[in-house]
């Protein structure tokens, strides 16, 4: 059987040392494999004990490599397999590797969604859809994720919706009100908010104008559709002009208020 002559430790990582067998270098190893399997000068291995040294020694490898990996964030179960898959690690390696990550409790899917979870809560930015969907692309079970998503209660996301409602309002004063009504409920609905969490939002938002502000609004709304159809005059110019501001949500009587006068102009 072939006798280990040296191990130097390599120029780039002292954490890993060269082994040399018969006064020839044979393969590298990382310092928690050299002391587990006890190498040192004289030692006489099989190859049956090199391989498995091989073996063990990948597994620090990519063991290390997910360590790296979550040393920048919380990483769910699915992440780190992706990661180390793009590493050309072999699945074998790739399950000794979660074990021992799980053993040692530095991966825990539940505590990974839940802590995803109070991330976007405090945000405020998302509706619990939309954090479903996300967890679900990170690899999460189901399971996990309706657990942890019972830390975002039904009062939070009805203030979260409100809050995205109101901010949308300020950002769109020139619409209507049934068309800025509309706008904050598909806008919400993207956001993953249920439907009766909005329900009750839109309850709340401050989406409302006076008077002078719709008319604000339908100045803006009518000047563009009076740019558009000036060419047209009498009836065909009124009905075109009437079509759009009332698909755009104003009300006819003031439809008719502005029509009466641009008839003046």
């Amino acid at each position: 059987m072939p006798i280990i002559t040296k191990i130097s430790t390599q120029k780039n990582a002292t954490d890993r040392y060269n082994i040399f067998l018969d006064e020839k270098f044979a393969f590298g190893v990382d310092e928690e494999v050299l002391m587990r399997f006890q190498l040192g000068k004289g030692k006489e291995l099989s190859e049956l004990e090199i391989t498995q040294i091989q073996y063990e020694d990948e597994i620090r490898k990519a063991f290390n490599t997910a360590i790296n990996f979550l040393s920048f964030r919380m990483r769910s179960e699915s992440e780190i397999r992706t990661h180390l898959k793009k590493k050309e690690w072999e699945e074998p390696v790739i399950q000794a590797v979660l074990l021992k990550l799980n053993e040692r409790q530095y991966i825990d899917d539940l505590e990974f969604a839940s802590a995803y979870v109070r991330t976007q809560v405090n945000g405020g930015k998302k509706g619990p859809g939309t954090i479903k969907q996300e967890l679900k692309q990170k690899g999460v079970a189901d399971h996990y994720i309706e657990e942890a998503l019972t830390k975002y209660d039904g009062e939070q996301q009805i203030e979260h919706a409100i809050q995205l409602g109101n901010k949308l309002t300020k950002q769109n004063s020139s619409l209507s009100e049934r068309s800025l009504k509309q706008k904050i409920q598909q806008h919400l609905m993207t956001k993953g908010f249920p439907s009766n969490i909005i329900s009750i939002a839109m309850e709340e938002i401050e989406f409302e104008k006076e008077d002078d502000a719709e008319w604000e609004a339908l100045l803006v709304q009518g000047e563009k559709a009076h740019r558009r159809y000036k060419s047209l005059s009498g009836y065909e110019y009124k009905q075109k002009m009437k079509q759009v501001l009332f698909r755009k949500g104003f009300a006819i009587e003031i439809i008719d208020r502005f029509l009466q006068e641009k008839d003046k102009e």
